[in-house]
């Protein structure tokens, strides 16, 4: 839309700027930032790179300038850890939190208001992410569960059952309409978000699953695990294509 297109505008420039860019540039710490009163849990950028957030064991989030440096936001709430967060890339007018208190909370990232908290997990959130839409947010549990949220109005819309370890892992396909989840218990699942239905188990991995991927395509995902290897996999079939060795610990 119209609304978009001087962010788009901004992308393709700074993409241009990085194709030209000297391979021999040097690399040097840029700023070290103090704020959190407890170890950080995770970091993530926006799509620009003006702004970052950093969750915290302290059970806040933090909403950071890049070039300054300077503590735009501080998103208080939660009563347990903030373990996992995202932005709603590309817009970046939105940032989730993933708790040790079993909600994600959505918050305005200007702001800091607390539009929604989505309770329904058992246990502790450890992973999120928001479609590419940036209309639904899905959540993986310790209590070996996914869920599908609308983040227009909070509600839950799926539960994703069949696994039966904890989901450490989970990511949208490019159109939005599949996730992957990965669980420690040795397999990823593949599933229809309109549904909830599980399309693909993916299994042959010896180890817990640790990560998990979509290719720009669509039509490939790869799967990292504590066996040492990278697996490659066809969404169509299920069906494993390549496994990729040399990691001498876990991936």
């Amino acid at each position: 839309s119209a609304s978009h297109a001087p962010h788009i505008l901004k992308y393709l420039q700074r993409l241009a700027e990085k194709m030209v860019c000297d391979t021999k540039q040097q690399f040097v710490m840029f700023k070290m930032l103090r704020a959190h009163i407890l170890p950080l849990t995770n970091c993530a950028f926006n799509k620009g790179g003006d702004r970052f957030i950093t969750g915290s064991y302290d059970r806040t989030c933090k909403v950071w300038d890049t070039a300054s440096g300077a503590e735009l936001t501080s998103l208080e709430g939660h009563k347990n850890v903030v373990y996992a967060i995202a932005f709603n890339n590309p817009y970046g007018n939105r940032v989730i939190t993933g708790s040790f208190d079993k909600t994600c909370k959505v918050w305005d990232t200007d702001t800091g208001e607390c539009f929604h908290t989505l309770k329904g997990h058992l246990t502790e959130i450890v992973c999120l992410c928001f479609n590419p839409q940036s209309t639904l947010i899905a959540t993986g549990s310790m209590d070996n569960t996914a869920k599908i949220w609308d983040v227009e109005t909070g509600d839950e819309i799926h539960t994703l059952l069949g696994h039966t370890a904890e989901i450490v892992s989970l990511s949208y396909n490019t159109y939005g309409d599949t996730i992957i989840t990965g669980s420690f218990d040795h397999t990823a699942k593949l599933w229809d978000v309109r549904t909830g239905r599980c399309v693909h188990t993916l299994q042959s991995h010896r180890g817990e699953i640790s990560s998990t991927q979509f290719n720009y395509a669509n039509d490939m995902c790869i799967t990292g695990s504590i066996d040492r290897t990278c697996k490659v996999w066809n969404v169509s079939s299920g069906q494993c294509v390549f496994t990729l060795r040399g990691h001498t610990d876990e991936v």
